[in-house]
C-alpha cells in the first residue's frame, strides 16, 4: 500500500513543487506525492527548468492551497520552509510531520544562468534529502 506524502511551502512555487515531482517520479511505487502552500501562486519557471534538466517534467503541476487538503489523511507532511512551519505547525490528519528547511530559491539574483544554477543546487539538496529519507522507508515508521 502506498503512503501519502504532502510537501508544504509558503507559495507552493518551487521547493515543494520540486519535492512533489521528484518523489512522484522516483518513488511512485511507494508514495502518492502532493504539495501545497499557505498562499497560492504559480509554479516557478526556474523550478520547471531545474527539474527538466534531470528528466522530470513538473510543468503540468499547479500551485495548490492547503485548503484543498483539508480533511485528507496524510502519512507524512513535510514543511520545506521555516515560514510554512510557523504558519502550519500542525497538519490535522498527518501521521508524521517533519520539518526540513531548504534555501529559498526566489532570493537568488544574477543572470538567468546564475538563478537557474541556484535552483538546481536547491533541487539537488531536496533530492538528497528525499533519497535519504523516503528511499529508506524502513528507517522511519508510520503508524
Amino acid at each position: 500500500m502506498r503512503k501519502r506524502a504532502l510537501f508544504i511551502c509558503t507559495h507552493n512555487a518551487a521547493r515543494s513543487q520540486m519535492a512533489e515531482g521528484y518523489l512522484r517520479a522516483k518513488y511512485n511505487d511507494r508514495f502518492d506525492a502532493f504539495s501545497a502552500g499557505t498562499v497560492v501562486s504559480t509554479v516557478s519557471p526556474y523550478a520547471i527548468r531545474a527539474m527538466l534538466a534531470i528528466g522530470i517534467d513538473i510543468s503540468q503541476q499547479r500551485s495548490k492551497s492547503l485548503d484543498e487538503f483539508e480533511g485528507k489523511k496524510m502519512d507524512i507532511v513535510v514543511t520545506v520552509r521555516d515560514r510554512a512551519k510557523a504558519a502550519c505547525p500542525f497538519f490535522p490528519g498527518a501521521k508524521k510531520t517533519v520539518h526540513m528547511s531548504f534555501p529559498d530559491p526566489k532570493e537568488f539574483t544574477g543572470s538567468d544562468e546564475e538563478v537557474l544554477e541556484g535552483f538546481c543546487k536547491v533541487r539537488d539538496e531536496i533530492i538528497g534529502w528525499i533519497d535519504a529519507t523516503f528511499g529508506q522507508v524502513d528507517a522511519w515508521t508510520i503508524k
